[in-house]
């Protein structure tokens, strides 16, 4: 059974893998056809439609949606199930407190070393040095809310209104809430957790029978993807594009590895080795919260972290770790700087580092918070808030990479903050699984 189950994790890492590239090859075939011939068209029964229409508009596009709306699908239900679960499972009360501030601590150490990391890179490689861009773009940012107006907004005053817009902080407040009164309430909390155990494991049932549909969203996602890309604007932003990238692969094969072998002693090969598949679906859906339901299961059935730890720390992380995103605002402020000729002192980039970290936790939950942050940060410099329409060409690209930098973050603090709680279970650890 041991052997089987191997086999079927390789064989999924593999058709995920292959998937991605036969939807990039696909994309980029049909690129030409979409943006050049228009008028090629296909005959289906009495209908005449273009080849926009029938596979990127049509198959691809329903496909990838049908794949991502089910994954957002199961968040809810698993991040409240699980929570609750694990919060009523917790026989030492204070643990609660504990497991908050050590999650929100390390996050902001990671955050802090991300933007400290791209801001260092970003100087030395001096991305918008040469680069000839028009600086009359526009961008129009929305207004981040306040932090007072962002801690009152974590309490739900309709918990089912909550789940029904997704609004991950809130919904993390009142399964705590639910999963203290069900410890307390003594046997009819019992009766009650029984349930929710059910409950949990057939919602991680539904996310393995999603992982195994996982190649064919996957390929649609990315067919879809680069039939829309405009290679030219990669090229035209090559210099800040690579630098991203750069930093993102050095913050996620330098940093974590050394919180993991320095905080937790686990060995990091092992850690990646089993973040694969999770690290694809993270890349290709480009969200964490799509990817949390994932990143959930691999924590606890792979990486061994119990799930009272770990159905607290993956849903706050994908909502409060940015790492990827403050990744790119660190490059994006050193590129927007240079290319509108402005130079910045030590002090402003004290200040952005400072802002990144914090707002990462203050602007928590709000849609649209990678570009409320960075205009946040640009305003906090003095840099024009419009030189951000010069780097969305690429950013969508970035996007996917920063997700797949921000769900190893998760995973990884889930790790160690399981470590320092004795909740890690070595041999599941280490184990081939």
């Amino acid at each position: 059974m041991e052997l089987t189950l191997q086999n079927t994790n390789k064989n999924l890492t593999f058709q995920i893998l292959i998937a991605m590239i036969a939807g990039v090859l696909v994309g980029r075939l049909l690129s030409f056809g979409v943006s050049e011939n228009e008028d090629i068209t296909i005959n289906l029964f009495v209908f005449t439609l273009s080849l926009k229409d029938f596979l990127v508009e049509g198959l691809f596009n329903i496909g990838g949606e049908i794949f991502i709306t089910s994954l957002k699908m199961l968040v809810v239900p698993l991040v409240f199930v699980s929570l609750v679960c694990g919060t009523c499972s917790l026989n030492d009360s204070a643990k609660i407190g504990r497991l908050g501030i050590k999650s929100i601590v390390l996050y902001l150490i990671t955050t802090a070393i991300a933007i400290t990391l791209a801001l260092t890179i970003a100087i030395f490689v001096s991305p918008g040095e040469g680069t000839s861009l028009p600086t009359d773009a526009n961008f129009a940012s929305k207004t981040a809310p306040g932090f007072a107006d962002v801690i009152i907004g974590m309490f739900p005053p309709n918990p089912i209104d909550a789940m029904a817009k997704g609004n991950m902080l809130q919904i993390i407040v009142f399964s705590i809430l639910f999963g203290i009164a069900m410890a307390l309430a003594g046997k009819p909390g019992q009766r009650l957790a029984s349930v929710f155990n059910d409950l949990n494991d057939v919602v991680m049932k539904m996310v393995g029978i999603l992982m195994s549909l996982a190649p064919y969203g996957v390929f649609c996602l990315m067919a879809k993807l680069f039939t829309y890309i405009e290679l030219s604007e990669v090229l035209k932003l090559g210099k800040y594009f690579f630098t991203v990238l750069i930093v993102l692969f050095a913050h996620a094969l330098i940093t974590y590895p050394l919180i993991l072998k320095l905080l937790a002693r686990l060995n990091p090969i092992i850690f990646f080795k089993k973040m694969k598949d999770t690290l694809m679906f993270a890349f290709s859906t480009a969200s964490s919260n799509a990817t949390m339901p994932i990143t959930l299961n691999t924590v606890t059935q792979k990486l061994g972290a119990g799930n009272s730890v770990a159905s607290f720390t993956v849903p706050l992380g994908a909502t409060i770790n940015m790492d990827g995103t403050a990744i790119m605002q660190g490059v994006a402020t050193v590129f927007i700087a240079q290319v509108y000729g402005i130079d910045l002192a030590f002090s402003d980039y004290v200040a952005v580092l400072l802002t990144a970290t914090l707002a990462s936790v203050g602007t928590a939950g709000v849609p649209g918070v990678g570009l409320i942050l960075l205009a946040m940060v640009f305003q906090q410099v003095g840099l024009p808030v419009e030189g951000i329409a010069l780097i969305l060409g690429v950013d969508r690209l970035l996007d996917m990479t920063r997700t797949a930098v921000n769900v190893t973050g998760d995973a990884t603090v889930s790790c160690v903050v399981a470590r320092s709680e004795k909740a890690l279970d070595e041999e599941v650890f280490k184990s081939n699984n």
